[in-house]
């Protein structure tokens, strides 16, 4: 693949017949205005879009762009990854806001209160994304991480919003805090990456399980084994763009437009209707958002 094919955005897929949420997108980090994008995915049968955030400046913006486009709902959160650079500080500044000072626990608490302030507004739907992410964060970094995690459970809780969850290479740890702290009413597993093992787990607690376009890979017969399992209405879509984006088109830009690609394979997976798989998804998303 040239290089110029590599960024070029993928073609538009064939519209979906029954319209659909993507449950989880970065629209700030994607190439086209917020207009641009919701009009493309729209055009395919992509009509409501979860805007989410990942650190207080991010937050702020999805809760501003939630309440500009009635399409458009939003969550707001600290990353998992987001709470050690608060704390710890980040030197080498690989986070979109540039290198940054160690802050200490209470440049975290202060962070939180602003997440806090942001989950009361009527069109933030959710908390999110939070959790635990073992993958880039060290023995270090993962007392920040539960801190953060726990707290924003206990806000999700009081204002009665969705928590949104980002778990990587985490699964244990993650369930044993919603034990310990107790879930929300309602808890999203944004990117599903579990085992059909956790799917029953996930299952049995009612807890939503969003997949994306890494379904499609062609090394993720765990998470389709994982889908196959997953009760149809605990199952939500999201594209998590402008990241992993479905096969044929994997390592280039992805947005919401390219929903149709990745319900269709679920739709496969699960040996349902893309039309059935579609409403099923509708219908989730609303209740997940309370939308």
């Amino acid at each position: 693949m040239s290089k110029s094919t590599k960024d070029a955005p993928p073609p538009l897929p064939e519209p979906l017949r029954v319209p659909v949420a993507d449950s989880h997108t970065h629209l700030d980090m994607q190439g086209s205005t917020v207009t641009e994008a919701l009009a493309k995915a729209a055009s395919v049968g992509v009509t409501t879009v979860v805007q989410v955030g990942c650190d207080v400046n991010g937050s702020r913006w999805a809760a501003e762009t939630a309440a500009a486009h009635e399409a458009v709902h939003a969550t707001v959160a600290l990353h998992p990854n987001e709470a050690p650079r608060i704390v710890l500080g980040d030197p080498d500044g690989w986070s979109r806001q540039g290198a940054r000072e160690a802050g200490g626990d209470a440049a975290l608490d202060a962070a939180l209160a602003e997440i806090d302030a942001l989950a009361a507004l009527p069109h933030v739907r959710g908390v999110g994304e939070t959790g635990l992410d073992h993958f880039r964060t060290g023995p270090d970094g993962m007392a920040a991480q539960q801190r953060s995690f726990r707290a924003h459970i206990e806000i999700a809780k009081r204002h009665g919003k969705a928590l949104v969850i980002h778990d990587r290479e985490a699964h244990d740890d993650v369930l044993r805090i919603l034990r310990e702290e107790g879930a929300p009413d309602t808890v999203v597993f944004h990117c599903y990456s579990g085992d059909a093992e956790m799917a029953k787990v996930c299952a049995e607690a009612g807890y939503f399980m969003s997949f994306a376009g890494n379904v499609t890979f062609k090394n993720a017969q765990p998470l389709r084994d994982a889908l196959a399992v997953a009760p149809p209405e605990l199952v939500l879509v999201e594209t998590d763009a402008p990241f992993l984006t479905p096969a044929p088109y994997r390592g280039r830009p992805n947005a919401p437009y390219l929903i149709p690609v990745t319900l269709r394979a679920m739709a496969e997976v699960k040996g349902m209707t893309e039309d059935a798989l579609a409403s099923a998804v509708a219908a989730n998303t609303a209740r997940a958002f309370a939308y």
